[in-house]
C-alpha cells in the first residue's frame, strides 16, 4: 500500500467515528427537544442558543461528576462493562457502507473495512456481543436492582436476536451474498422499484422491531424500566461510565439505521439525484447526504416513538418475540424461497407479505377474544 492508500484507510477511520461520536450526542438533544415539542413543553433552552451548547455542557458535566464505585464489586468487570457496549456498538459499524462505496485504489471507500463478504453475519456477531456490557455491568453493581435488569436484558435480546436474523435472510436470499455493499448495489443498479422495501416490507418492518428491541429503546427498554427496576443494569453507574452506556445505545441505533437504509431503502439511492449514472461535480457529497438523511428520518421515528407507545410489559415483550415475529419471520422467508424456487415475478412479494400481515392480525384477534372467552368463563 502507498502513501497516500494509507491516509485514506485512516481517513475512511477516522471521518465516521468522529462524526458518530458528535452526532450522538446531538440525538440526545434532538430527542430531549422532540419530547418537549410533543409534551407541550420548553425543553432545553439555556445552553447556547436555542440550548444548541446543552450537549457540550452536559459532556462537561460528565468529566467533573464524581465517579462512585460500590463497595465490595469486581472493579475490573464493573469498569469493564461500559467499554464493551461502547466499543462492540462502535466496532460493528465497520461494515456499514455510509455513502458511494469503491474498490479502486486511490478512491476513498466510504466504508472502514470494504469487499467483507459476510458483512451481514459479522454485524450480528458483534452486536450480539452487547449484551456482555449489559449483563456485567449488573451482576458486578453488587445490586439486585441491577442484577434483575441485566438478567431481564439478556432474555430480551437473545430472543429477538432470531427474528432479527430471520428478517434479513430474505434479503440475502434475493441478492444471493451477505455482503452490505452488494445488497445495496443491486438495489441500486435496478433503481427506485429495485428497493428491497418493494420485496420486503413485512422483513422491514421485523428488523426494525427487533433492532428496537435489541437495543433497549422504547416500548422495549425492560431493561432499565424506572418503575420496578429502579434504573436497571446502570443504577450504580455514574459519570463518564453511565455516559458510555448512553453513548453504545445511540451508537447501536445509528448503526441500525444505516444498516436498514442499505438493506431496504437503496442505501445511498434517489430517483434523479443519486443513481447509479450520476457523475455531475459534487455528485459524491449528495449521494452521502441522501444516505444521512435516510438514516435521520429512521432516528427520528424511533425517537418518536419513544413518546407514543407506552412501554410492554415483559410477558407482552416476550409473547412478542416468540409467538408473533419468528413465526412471521419463517413464513416470509419461505414465502422468498418459493419464489426463488419457482421463478415468480418478485413484485408479488409485496402483496404476499402484506397477506401474511394480515392473515397474523386476524389470527391475533381471534386468540385474544379466545383468552378472553375462556378467562370470562372461568
Amino acid at each position: 500500500m502507498t502513501l497516500n492508500d494509507w491516509i485514506i484507510l485512516l481517513l475512511a477511520m477516522a471521518i465516521p467515528m468522529h462524526v458518530i461520536l458528535g452526532a450522538c450526542a446531538y440525538l440526545i438533544l434532538l430527542e430531549r427537544k422532540l419530547s418537549a415539542w410533543m409534551q407541550d413543553r420548553v425543553g432545553p433552552n439555556r445552553a447556547g442558543p436555542m440550548g444548541l451548547l446543552q450537549p457540550l455542557a452536559d459532556g462537561i458535566k460528565f468529566i467533573l461528576k464524581e465517579e462512585m464505585m460500590p463497595g465490595h464489586i469486581n472493579k475490573f468487570l464493573y469498569v469493564l462493562a461500559p467499554g464493551i457496549t461502547c466499543f462492540t456498538a462502535l466496532f460493528a459499524f465497520a461494515v456499514v457502507p455510509y455513502g458511494p462505496t469503491s474498490s479502486e485504489p486511490g478512491v476513498f471507500p466510504f466504508i472502514i473495512a470494504p469487499n467483507v463478504d459476510l458483512g451481514l453475519l459479522f454485524l450480528f456477531a458483534v452486536g450480539s456481543l452487547n449484551v456482555y456490557g449489559i449483563i456485567l455491568g449488573g451482576w458486578a453493581s453488587n445490586n439486585k436492582y441491577s442484577a434483575l435488569g441485566a438478567l431481564r436484558a439478556s432474555a430480551q435480546v437473545v430472543s429477538y436476536e432470531i427474528p432479527l436474523g430471520m428478517s434479513v435472510l430474505g434479503v440475502i436470499l434475493l441478492a444471493g451474498s451477505m455482503n452490505i455493499e452488494t445488497i445495496m448495489n443491486q438495489q441500486i443498479e435496478h433503481g427506485f422499484m429495485g428497493w428491497n422495501i418493494w420485496y420486503q416490507p413485512l422483513a422491514a418492518l421485523l428488523f426494525f422491531t427487533a433492532a428496537m428491541a435489541e437495543s433497549n429503546r422504547l416500548p422495549f427498554d425492560l431493561a432499565e424500566c424506572e418503575q420496578e427496576l429502579v434504573g436497571g443494569f446502570h443504577t450504580e453507574y455514574s459519570s463518564m461510565k453511565f455516559a458510555m452506556f448512553a453513548l453504545g445505545e445511540y451508537v447501536h441505533i445509528t448503526t441500525l439505521g444505516f444498516v436498514l437504509s442499505c438493506l431496504y431503502f437503496g442505501g445511498w439511492h434517489f430517483p434523479w439525484i443519486a443513481t447509479a449514472e450520476s457523475a455531475y461535480p459534487g455528485a459524491w457529497a449528495v449521494k452521502v447526504l441522501v444516505l444521512l438523511t435516510k438514516v435521520f428520518a429512521v432516528l427520528v421515528l424511533i425517537q418518536l416513538l419513544r413518546w407514543t407507545i407506552p412501554r410492554f410489559r415483559f410477558d407482552q415483550l416476550m409473547g412478542l418475540a416468540w409467538k408473533v415475529m419468528i413465526p412471521l419471520a419463517t413464513v416470509n422467508v419461505l414465502m422468498v424461497m418459493c419464489f426463488k424456487q419457482f421463478g415468480w415475478d418478485p413484485m408479488w412479494m409485496l402483496p404476499g407479505s402484506l397477506a401474511i400481515f394480515i392473515c397474523a392480525g386476524v389470527v391475533g384477534v381471534q386468540s385474544a377474544r379466545s383468552g378472553r372467552s375462556l378467562a370470562a368463563a372461568a
